[in-house]
């Protein structure tokens, strides 16, 4: 887990650099003559990187609710579970999938797509709250009635819905990884795709062996 958040860091670093020098290019306004430059082969590299295409967006679009939701089941966690091995298998879920939220909202700013959260645009839907947009039906996200009863439960019984809910949390987040790798185009959703199937596929290993021992 701490690989793949250390390579969620070092997208956002580099998402903020082509930011950043994307900024310089356009900000300067110097005195210098304009001279035919050439292309280069970092301007070629950047070109592909950014290059994505609708399943790219639809990926990180729902991927950003899908991995909210896993926040908040990390975080129901403590104060309910007396399991230390569970605990820190919530914990650890939580540290991977923040940064990955935000390496997602960072690919959505550099394709100027909206944010499913409407900080970059609105897809909120007629009659429903914010916050409420059409993600229910996404694979493996729990319903409001699971959730309830999970935060109503303690001990040895929350222990045994968490794991199963989070079971099929991971595994409707690696169909949609699997998704991406097959329709998608964009070098750095791809990437991140990969890492969540290899991350989340361990973690679903780890959660069954529980379940077993249990």
């Amino acid at each position: 887990m701490t690989t793949t958040t250390a390579r969620i860091v070092a997208l956002l670093a580099a998402l903020a650099t082509a930011a950043f020098l994307a900024g310089c290019s356009s900000t300067d306004t110097g005195s210098t003559p304009e001279t035919s430059t050439p292309e280069t082969g970092t301007d070629t590299t950047q070109g592909q990187a950014a290059a994505h295409n609708d399943a790219d967006i639809a990926f990180v679009t729902d991927m950003i609710p899908h991995h909210q939701q896993a926040l908040e089941l990390s975080a129901l966690v403590p104060d309910r579970s007396e399991n230390t091995q569970l605990i820190e298998l919530a914990a650890g879920i939580a540290a991977a999938q923040d940064p990955e939220i935000q390496a997602m909202r960072a690919l959505l700013v550099q394709w100027n797509a909206d944010d499913p959260d409407g900080e970059h645009g609105d897809h909120a839907v007629p009659g429903m709250p914010p916050g409420m947009g059409p993600h229910h039906d996404m694979p493996g996200m729990v319903d409001p009635a699971t959730m309830a009863r999970l935060e109503s439960l303690r001990g040895t019984e929350f222990d045994r819905l968490w794991l199963e809910s989070m079971i099929a949390h991971h595994e409707g987040a690696v169909e949609m990884a699997q998704t991406e790798l097959a329709e998608g185009e964009n070098v750095d959703a791809r990437t991140l795709a990969q890492q969540i199937i290899d991350a989340q596929q361990a973690e679903i290993d780890q959660m069954r062996q529980m379940q077993e021992a249990s």
